[in-house]
């Protein structure tokens, strides 16, 4: 029964995977339309279930004290597929599909190469035990998402080569920085405490509400301003 209890939290974690696969199967639809929607847009849900997954093998493994090198291991690993690969993908196809120069949809490639060293350096920094140091790769998948909406959606000038690129390298840039990033982990209820994570809500719901998923872009684009503004 032990041993059953130690591998809940790598089982959900296992589900993370799973929904990283299924969202890269689905980016390579693009955006053919199957079960009343796009591929892309299949991606993106199957992304969203995985960071509902993520969040929950280590809500499981702190209520049950299931703790193990291998399902920090097993986490990261599945993090790189489900917000490094997948929004990679997601991309690549995307802009293929929209019509951007090839060598553009290649360059997707160097996000799950940098989520790649993000996660290595993630595991062995003792330091982001409670917040974290330089972008989360999660996070790096959300603004993908939204950017991805935006551009589909029409707002042209991020499909423009270069602004693409800058995005691409300032993103990759933030996964491996120094930058002070705080995580939405409550210790308690203190407004003061936690003003930033409660901006942070406020704003989710404001930017989803008014712009859709297109509004996860600004969210992080939110999200990197008061990591500087609080950074401590």
């Amino acid at each position: 029964m032990n041993k059953i209890k130690q591998n809940i939290p790598n089982f959900v974690t296992s589900l993370n995977l799973g929904a990283g696969t299924l969202s890269i199967i689905a980016a390579s639809r693009g955006t053919g339309e199957f079960w009343g929607l796009l591929g892309f847009q299949w991606a993106f849900l199957f992304m969203a279930m995985g960071a509902v997954a993520d969040f929950l093998d280590g809500f499981f493994a702190r209520i049950l004290k299931a703790y193990s090198d291998v399902g920090k291991e097993l986490d990261s690993l599945c993090d790189l597929v489900t917000f490094g690969v997948a929004p990679a993908l997601t991309l690549f196809f995307l802009l293929q599909d929209i019509g951007i120069d090839k060598w553009l949809c290649w360059t997707t490639l160097l996000i799950p190469v940098c989520a790649a060293f993000r996660l290595a350096r993630f595991n062995l920094d003792t330091r982001q035990t409670v917040n974290f140091i330089g972008l989360p790769v999660p996070a790096n998948a959300i603004f993908w998402i939204g950017y991805a909406a935006l551009m589909w959606r029409g707002v042209q000038f991020l499909s423009v080569w270069y602004v693409f690129l800058c995005f691409l390298v300032v993103e990759c840039w933030l996964m491996n920085s120094e930058l002070p990033m705080f995580s939405l982990k409550f210790k308690n209820l203190a407004f003061k405490e936690n003003l930033p994570r409660y901006l942070l809500i406020l704003a989710a719901g404001l930017f989803c509400f008014t712009l859709g998923t297109g509004g996860l872009f600004w969210l992080i684009v939110f999200y990197v301003f008061l990591g500087i503004a609080f950074r401590k």
